[in-house]
């Protein structure tokens, strides 16, 4: 049964209630996207790729579904993760 009560974007809501919104379809009302931030500080850079990996990039992006710059990103930490020592 859908909420009869609408809340502010800027209220806080709980699990119970957001999962009860996502039932009736009504959970993306109760995101405050404004407040959303990014947990790790990040830095751009800048690289130089060639062209034919890039394709084989571009490649790998359209078939997942993301975008290039998800694919470099999982992929160096997936590598990033197989040089740690277990």
């Amino acid at each position: 049964m859908p909420t009869s009560k609408k809340r502010s974007a800027k209220a806080k809501v709980t699990a119970t209630e957001f999962d009860q919104a996502f039932e009736h379809g009504e959970a993306f009302d109760l995101l405050n996207l404004e407040s959303a931030t990014i947990r790790s500080p990040m830095q751009r850079i800048n690289l130089d790729i060639p062209k034919q990996v890039l394709r084989q990039i571009d490649n790998e992006a359209n078939r997942i579904g993301v975008p290039r710059t998800s694919v470099i990103k999982l992929w160096l930490v997936e590598k990033l993760r197989e040089l740690q020592p277990h």
